[in-house]
C-alpha cells in the first residue's frame, strides 16, 4: 500500500451520495423552484474526494444540475436568464481555476501532456459555445437546440475527465501535490468568478 493510499483512507471523505446531493443544492439555490434532474452519473472513484479530484467532480455536479435546470425553463424567462448566468460564471471561472491547480503541472509530465492539452481545448470549445448561446434569443426555437449541444460537449468533456483524465494524472501526483491543488483550485475559482462576465460572441454556424 502506498502513502497515498493510506492518506487517502485516513482522510476525511465524504460519502459519494452525500457528496452529489451537496453538489446539486449548491445549484438550486439559485433558483429554487426549479427541478434539477440530472439522472445517472458516471461511475468515477473521485466523488467525495478531499483532494483536487473531489472538488472538481463536485463542481461537475453542481453544473451538471444547472444544464438540467435549465432545460426544464422556457423561452426568456427570469429563471432561464438567471440560471445560464449563473452557468456562464461558473464553466468559466472552474476551467480557468482547473488550468492553473491541476493541468498547469500535468502539462510539465511527458506522459500526460496529451491529457492537460485535450481537456484545455475543450474548455476553450465550450466558452466559445457559451458565447454563442449568449448572442441569441433565448425565446429562440434554436437556442435549445444549440443549448442541447453544449449540454452533450460538457458532459462528454467531464465524463472524460472523470474516468481518465484524471486518473492518469492521480498516477503521477503525489498526496502533498493533490492537497495542495486543491486549495490553489478554491482560490482561484473564487477569483476568477467575480470577475466572469457572460460574453456574446457569435462564432457558429447558423
Amino acid at each position: 500500500m502506498t502513502a497515498r493510499t493510506i492518506d487517502r483512507d485516513t482522510a476525511k471523505r465524504k460519502p459519494a451520495a452525500k457528496a452529489k446531493v451537496e453538489a446539486i443544492a449548491k445549484a438550486k439555490a439559485v433558483v429554487p423552484g426549479v427541478a434539477a434532474r440530472i439522472g445517472s452519473t458516471p461511475k468515477t472513484k473521485f466523488r467525495g474526494d478531499p483532494d483536487i479530484f473531489g472538488r472538481l467532480v463536485e463542481d461537475h455536479d453542481r453544473h451538471r444540475a444547472l444544464l438540467a435546470m435549465i432545460e426544464e425553463t422556457e423561452g426568456k424567462s427570469p429563471d432561464r436568464q438567471a440560471l445560464f448566468k449563473e452557468l456562464v460564471k461558473e464553466l468559466k471561472a472552474h476551467a480557468a481555476a482547473e488550468e492553473q491547480a491541476l493541468w498547469s503541472s500535468v502539462l510539465r509530465d511527458p506522459e500526460t501532456t496529451d491529457f492537460a492539452r485535450h481537456a484545455i481545448a475543450e474548455h476553450k470549445e465550450i466558452d466559445d459555445m457559451l458565447g454563442d448561446l449568449a448572442a441569441r434569443d433565448m425565446a429562440s426555437p434554436g437556442w435549445l437546440r444549440r443549448f442541447a449541444a453544449l449540454k452533450e460537449e460538457y458532459l462528454h468533456h467531464v465524463g472524460e475527465e472523470e474516468q481518465e483524465q484524471f486518473v492518469a494524472a492521480e498516477a503521477h501526483l503525489g498526496a502533498t501535490d493533490v492537497r495542495y491543488m486543491r486549495r490553489v483550485f478554491n482560490r482561484r475559482k473564487k477569483e476568477e468568478k467575480a470577475a466572469a462576465r457572460v460574453e456574446r460572441k457569435i462564432k457558429l454556424k447558423p
